[in-house]
C-alpha cells in the first residue's frame, strides 16, 4: 500500500495523514515495546514521529528527555532508518522560551536523539518572553542547520497572528505548523467507555468528564459508522479528523502493536458524506 504525503506548510517536509506521538515511549511503553512499535509504523508506511524534551518528566524518577532517548536508541540500532522519518520534537513547556533555554535545549535534544531535528515546536505560549526573542532564537538554529523547520503548539489565534507577524516583520523562518488539539471530543478520550475502562489506564482518570453528554454522543457516532464500515472506533475518529480542512496529520500514541494497528487502519479509510455528517453533528 502507498501511503499519502501531505506537505507540511511551507517547510519542503511531506508527511504521512499519521504522526506517532512519542509521549509514551519510557512510560506506558517500555523500551523493547517502543522499538516494535516504531519498526510497525515505519513499516506500514508511516514517518512523522512526535516527541517533546519535557516527555516524561511527570512519572516519579523521570526528568524529562526518556521519550527522546528511546528514540535516539532506536535510530542507533538501526541508522538507515533516519532517512525515513521526520523528527518532531518540542522546547520550553517548563522551562519556557527565553533564548538561551531554546539554544541549550536543543542541543540536548540532539544529543538524545543522536540526530537533527526536522521540525522543533514552541511547546507552548510563553508571554513573558517577547516573539522577537524567542522566534528569533528558533531562527538561529534554523539557519546553523540543527532544525528544518519550526512549528508552534498550543497558541490562541490571537498569538498565533502575533507570532507570524513578528516572523515577517523579523526575516524569521516562518512557523509552518500549529499543533492544537482538534478532534471528535477529545479524541484520545475516546478510548474509555465506562468508569471500569478509565480504571485501567494511567490517564484514564482525567477524562470521566467525557463519559457523559456530547461524549457519549460521539461514542454512540462511532459504533455505528465502526459498524457499517467495519473498521475500529480510533480509525474512524482519526479518519475523521484527517478529512477536516486544513488537517496535515492527526497525532495519535500507542502503547501496544494493536493499538497501532487500529490507527493505521485510519490512513486508508473514507467515510461518506453522510458518516462524516452524523460525526460531526454528534461532536457539535
Amino acid at each position: 500500500m502507498t501511503i499519502e504525503r501531505r506537505p507540511l506548510g511551507s517547510s519542503g517536509l511531506q508527511v504521512a495523514p499519521l504522526a506517532l506521538g512519542g509521549n509514551v515511549f519510557g512510560w506506558t511503553a517500555d523500551e523493547a515495546t517502543s522499538f516494535r512499535i516504531l519498526d510497525a509504523f515505519v513499516d506500514a508506511g508511516g514517518n512523522m514521529i512526535d516527541t517533546a524534551d519535557v516527555y516524561s518528566a511527570w512519572v516519579p524518577g523521570n526528568r524529562g528527555g526518556e521519550s527522546e532517548t528511546v528514540i535516539g536508541n532506536w535510530l542507533r540500532r538501526d541508522p538507515s532508518k533516519r532517512d525515513k522519518v521526520v523528527i518532531a520534537t518540542k522546547v520550553g513547556f517548563m522551562a519556557g522560551l527565553k533564548p538561551e533555554t531554546i539554544a541549550s535545549a536543543c542541543e540536548a535534544s540532539m544529543q538524545r536523539l543522536g540526530t537533527d531535528i526536522d521540525l522543533y515546536y514552541h511547546h507552548k505560549d510563553d508571554p513573558e518572553v517577547p516573539f522577537a526573542e524567542s522566534l528569533g532564537a528558533m531562527d538561529r538554529l534554523a539557519k546553523a542547520g540543527k532544525v528544518r523547520a519550526i512549528g508552534l503548539s498550543q497558541y490562541s489565534p490571537e498569538r498565533l497572528d502575533e507570532a507570524l507577524g513578528t516572523a515577517e516583520t523579523e526575516g524569521f523562518i516562518r512557523p509552518c505548523a500549529l499543533q492544537t488539539w482538534y478532534n471528535l471530543v477529545e479524541r484520545q478520550k475516546l478510548k474509555y467507555r465506562d468508569k471500569a475502562d478509565l480504571d485501567k489506564s494511567p490517564r484514564g482518570l482525567r477524562n470521566a468528564e467525557y463519559l457523559e453528554g456530547k461524549g457519549l454522543r460521539v461514542l454512540e457516532a462511532l459504533d455505528e459508522v465502526a459498524a457499517e464500515t467495519g473498521a475500529p472506533l480510533a480509525a474512524v475518529a482519526l479518519a475523521w479528523t484527517n478529512a477536516q480542512p486544513g488537517i496535515t496529520a492527526t497525532l495519535a500514541s500507542a502503547t501496544s502493536l494493536a493499538q497501532l494497528e487500529e490507527q493505521l487502519a485510519s490512513i486508508d479509510l473514507e467515510l461518506t458524506a453522510a458518516q462524516m455528517a452524523r460525526l460531526s453533528d454528534a461532536s457539535s
